[in-house]
This record gives structure tokens, C-alpha cells and sequence, in this order.
């Protein structure tokens, strides 16, 4: 799910707590906007997303800064947030991806 600042994947996952991953690329910006935008995004998701994924069935989330996201607001970045968590599996009628063998030499030993 894109939005203007935000693009949010998830993938169903064997762990029930669920885990999320924040991803700020430093397109050319400085150390402290990037920490600026990083911020922004944990709390966010401490605020916004954390609750949601605790009444869902379990999901690994990654949540990667556009680079319009250096330059919106917090209100911004929680609307475009909330618009991506609206759509994410798990209410009725929302099917889970399922989740898929590691191949042979892919992540695991």
C-alpha cells in the first residue's frame, strides 16, 4: 500500500507478537532529517499501528519513508498511517497472504 509519503508491506507470520520495521532511505538528506523522519514514523506506529496489529492476526509489517516524507508533517505522516493501516488483512471479508517456504539458501541456515 503507497500513499504520498509512506509504502507499507506486510507478510503473514508464524510469531504471534507482531513485529514491524521502519525503513528511512537517506535520499540525499541529512542525518538529522532522517533521524527527524524516523522518529516520527516509530512513534507513529507506537501509536497508530501497534493497537491495531494486537487485534489482527499475526503480521510482519515494514513501513518505508517516500521522500516526500521529509517534508510532511507529523499530522501528514499519521493520516497517510492510518489510510495504509485501514487496509491491511485481518477485518472481516480480508484474506492473509500466505506465508511461503524459505527457498534453498534464502534467510534460515
Amino acid at each position: 500500500m503507497r500513499t504520498g509519503q509512506i509504502e507499507v508491506r506486510y507478510l503473514a507470520s508464524p510469531l504471534r507478537p507482531p513485529r514491524v520495521g521502519i525503513i528511512v532511505p537517506k535520499y540525499g538528506k541529512s542525518a538529522v532529517a532522517r533521524n527527524t523522519v524516523k522518529r516520527r514514523l516509530r512513534e507513529l506506529v507506537r501509536l497508530e499501528l501497534l493497537p491495531v496489529l494486537a487485534t489482527r492476526p499475526a503480521l510482519d509489517v515494514v513501513v518505508r519513508a517516500a521522500p516526500s516524507a521529509y517534508a510532511a508533517s507529523y499530522e501528514m505522516l499519521r493520516l497517510a498511517l492510518q489510510k495504509a493501516t485501514a487496509q491491511l488483512p485481518g477485518s472481516p471479508g480480508q484474506d492473509l497472504p500466505a506465508q511461503q517456504p524459505l527457498q534453498q539458501g534464502e534467510g534460515a541456515p
